[in-house]
């Protein structure tokens, strides 16, 4: 067992960074009151909120009364869809989204269709990007929201958000992204972009968990999804978090400085594993766009072996890395996404996520690329499927 961790699975988690941590800790025991009282703790509390809030509307050019602070990404995803539904249900009940977005948008339609909405699934490319024309094609009289995923968390696909915007915008339709995975990684403008709704959270770019946004353009017809107090201008209802929330603020404005060379220097990464794989490897399959995809996403499935097992033998390198969606990890079916774009099932099942952020370097690519290899022979040389084709090669 490795004594040092290589951490390559921060499209499931990052580490709370120092500067968070830092920002973080006097409203843990200092400055702890109530954002909503009116002695000094409580003021200086609500805002710490104010500011932080103009940080993350700074961050992806919006208006600091258009950002709302929830409890994850999910909850913001959740929030946006069944928000515009039910607000809007009166007049139609119809929304589009993709067959490859995360379980917190799919879920969220298909509990919805139990009210008598209807959804329409827009099929992925293979290369896991949806073609915009699909989208058009989809259209109906009664369609109020259309949802597509800025940046897949398993294949980092980066999708066409700008044309859907102006589709959307066009038609007079609402339009949301989860830009959970892109926060941070890739530069992000909701006026340019024509976005009505985004989501993010702040523990994928170096931020705690349990806090996220969600971005309400102003003017957009949506109803609460907690009902209680008076909180977040009477629109999420919920003592805010707000040490989360000061860290999600510092986060944010770390995550978005200088990056271009961050963009850069991921994607240097990226390529150097890519590469390296292609050459030292045999069977394997890039799932995703080569070139639109997030700049540290590396998604590669090996033919003939199980993901799960290749996870097993990384963990006694130290090395970790993720065989999909680590809101998935405990389920024994393959990758919906990797299905989604066109693999087998015998395939997917062999899949490997590597996902990189500013800390790691170029020697722990190393490192991967050394131990690696020879974990894959080793595991198909067990395998009957590797067996079986190998013969019918010879």
């Amino acid at each position: 067992m490795s004594e040092h961790t290589y951490y390559f699975d921060n499209s499931a988690t990052t580490k709370v960074s120092k500067e968070v941590m830092d920002s973080m800790q006097p409203y843990l025991n200092e400055i702890y009151g109530n954002p909503s009282t009116i002695y000094s703790i409580g003021r200086e509390a609500k805002k710490a909120i104010e500011t932080a809030r103009e940080k993350v509307a700074k961050a992806i050019n919006a208006d600091s009364k258009e950002i709302f602070f929830t409890g994850s990404g999910t909850e913001a995803d959740n929030w946006a869809i069944k928000g515009i539904a039910f607000a809007n249900q009166h007049k139609d009940k119809h929304i589009i989204t993709t067959n490859i977005e995360h379980h917190a948008v799919l879920h969220t339609c298909e509990y919805l269709e139990k009210f008598g909405f209807e959804t329409t699934y827009v099929p992925v490319k293979e290369n896991g990007i949806v073609d915009v024309n699909d989208i058009k094609d989809a259209l109906r009289e009664d369609t109020i929201l259309i949802s597509v995923m800025f940046a897949n968390n398993e294949i980092g696909t980066i999708q066409s958000i700008k044309e859907i915007g102006e589709l959307a915008k066009e038609k007079n339709i609402y339009f949301h992204t989860d830009a959970v995975q892109a926060i941070g990684h890739i530069p992000i403008d909701v006026k340019e972009l024509d976005v009505d709704l985004l989501s993010l959270s702040a523990h994928k770019f170096h931020g705690p968990k349990g806090v996220g946004v969600l971005y309400i353009r102003d003017g957009v017809n949506i109803d609460n999804l907690l009902h209680g107090g008076g909180q977040e201008k009477r629109r999420r209802a919920s003592t805010e978090n707000t040490a989360g929330i000061v860290g999600l603020g510092r986060a944010i404005e770390i995550a978005t400085e200088n990056i271009d060379e961050k963009v850069k220097y991921l994607t240097k990464l990226r390529e150097k594993t890519i590469n390296g794989l292609i050459e030292n490897i045999p069977d394997i399959i890039i799932n995703g766009d080569r070139e639109k995809r997030l700049p540290g996403n590396v998604n590669v499935c090996f033919k003939y072996i199980e993901g799960e097992s290749i996870l097993l033998h990384l963990d006694q390198y130290g090395i970790c890395a993720s065989s999909g969606s680590a809101c998935t990890s405990g389920s024994l079916e393959p990758s919906h996404v990797l299905l989604a774009i066109g693999l087998p099932h015998e395939i997917a099942h062999g899949s490997l996520r590597l996902s990189f952020s500013e800390e790691n370097t170029e020697e722990e690519v190393d490192y991967l690329l050394e131990k690696l290899p020879p974990i894959i022979k080793n595991l198909r040389n067990m395998s009957p499927l590797y067996k079986a084709n190998s013969n019918c090669k010879n």
